[in-house]
């Protein structure tokens, strides 16, 4: 397994390979969000039990690549009958959490759903009466994602400022992207099937938005960090330079071009702005003043309006 490390905007590549040992380990700590089954989207619960009366015992493995190593944990099993109940759901026969897994079967067809975080493959099995039944071997061809963000060339970013959305890169028939998590947090993996997906990155919550496209590789662990071109900024309104900052003060900020981009009342009000030209409203007792900055990437500052 590799790990790869990705820059996006600055884009460097830098590839770490991984021993066998750490092959599981490098996607030990996946998100645990509720997750949807490729293929099998609606299910019902069934009160029939785990074991069959006379079933047939078969076992069930699931790698991340064709050639990979069975994984030992993260996984999570389900086992669905192939016909829809009354409600038009398959019933969810059995499940299992953890690795490698045995199942009891009486002998027909069924579909056997594996996921590993939000990878998932489904496989119709089909079990005889007798003979040899062979282990159920499912190919996850999956992969890592782990996102964090600098501003402008390295600055730190703190993760309470930070969230990631994850969109399949492909649009839908509706001709909007499908969401696949949100809310991510910096430095989570999260476990997705292996293709292109389409990361919003979102710092602060006015408009440091930057989107990426990264592609996650079967058996491999990417880590991208996005660079935003922003900087965070703290308001003030003062009587002269370096002053106390005066309170119940009122702000607008809007863009070169006008439009307001942020409402706030407060001494200090912090914010995260893009990359730009804009120009700070001060609204205190009456009086309005105003005056234009600049925000550049990485910069962290103190904006004060004077008062006279």
């Amino acid at each position: 397994m590799n790990r790869l490390t990705v820059f996006l905007l600055a884009l460097f590549v830098l590839p770490q390979t991984l021993g066998p040992a750490g092959a599981q380990d490098a996607f030990g700590t996946a998100d645990d969000a509720p997750i949807k089954l490729p293929g099998l989207n609606e299910y019902a619960p069934t009160d029939e039990a785990t074991h069959a009366a006379n079933g047939r015992t078969v076992r069930m493995e699931a790698t991340l690549t064709e050639n990979g190593a069975p994984l030992k944990y993260g996984l999570t099993w389900r086992i669905f009958h192939p016909i829809p109940g009354p409600d038009g759901k398959l019933p969810l026969l059995a499940t299992s959490e953890g690795g490698s897994a045995d199942f009891e079967f009486e002998p027909g067809d069924y579909f056997i759903h594996v996921a590993f975080g939000r990878a998932g493959v489904t496989k119709k099995l089909t079990v005889p009466r007798d003979g040899p039944i062979e282990t159920q071997h499912m190919v996850l061809e999956a992969g890592g994602l782990v996102l964090n963000a600098v501003s402008g060339i390295d600055a730190r970013i703190p993760a309470s400022q930070l969230r990631f959305n994850i969109y399949k890169a492909d649009e839908g028939i509706d001709g909007e992207q499908q969401l696949v998590v949100e809310d991510v947090k910096p430095n989570t993996i999260v476990r997705l099937n292996a293709g292109t997906y389409h990361i919003v990155s979102e710092y602060g919550a006015v408009n440091a938005v930057i989107r990426s496209d990264i592609r996650v590789e079967a058996g491999k662990l990417t880590e991208a960090v996005i660079q935003h071109r922003a900087a965070q900024l703290t308001l003030k309104l003062v009587a002269e330079p370096g002053g106390e900052a005066i309170a119940d003060t009122a702000w607008s900020i809007l863009t070169s071009g006008g439009d307001v981009v942020s409402e706030s009342v407060g001494a200090f009000p912090t914010i995260v702005l893009a990359e730009g030209e804009y120009t700070a409203i001060a609204r205190n007792k009456g009086k309005v003043l105003q005056r234009e900055f600049t925000v550049q990437a990485g910069q962290n500052s103190d904006v004060e309006v004077l008062l006279n």
